[in-house]
């Protein structure tokens, strides 16, 4: 098992079970100091850099929705059950639109209620995550899929 996440790490959001997970924006580089993720999720409509811990790659175009949302939703479960006992972090450029909408629904994979969970993130994580109106929808429906 790896070391977690500190609630006082730069992104850190606490969803209600007590998982954390870190969202970041890729344009903004990590503070040398900060502990790196064991696994990242990167959500950007071109293959991501290389990092070195394990990764995976949601295409998702800025502004937009995952370009394949059965897959999106298999990857974004798979870090909530490892958010668990690990340090997971998902980010996309600017760490508010894409992130926060996969942020969001982290929190409906939680329990959080799907018409909740925009507000619970922008509360917790950034208050201008999940930018677009298109991407709250995503999250509402979330949980019906």
């Amino acid at each position: 098992m790896s070391e977690l996440w500190s609630e006082s790490d730069a992104g850190a959001l606490r969803l209600p079970s007590g998982r954390l997970v870190r969202g970041r924006g890729l344009r903004r580089p990590l503070h040398p100091d900060a502990p790196p993720p064991s696994y990242g999720v990167y959500l950007l409509g071109r293959q991501p850099p290389e990092v070195p811990w394990e990764s995976a790659w949601i295409r998702w175009p800025d502004f937009r929705l995952p370009a394949d949302r059965e897959a999106a939703r298999a990857v974004l479960a798979g870090v909530w059950e490892r958010a668990a006992g690990e340090r997971v972090e998902i980010a996309c450029g600017g760490g508010r639109g894409r992130t926060g909408t996969a942020l969001a629904c982290l929190a409906v994979l939680d329990g959080v209620p799907g018409e909740e969970a925009v507000e619970y993130v922008r509360r917790h994580y950034d208050r201008h995550a999940v930018e677009t109106p298109w991407q709250r929808r995503y999250v509402r429906r979330f949980g019906e899929g």
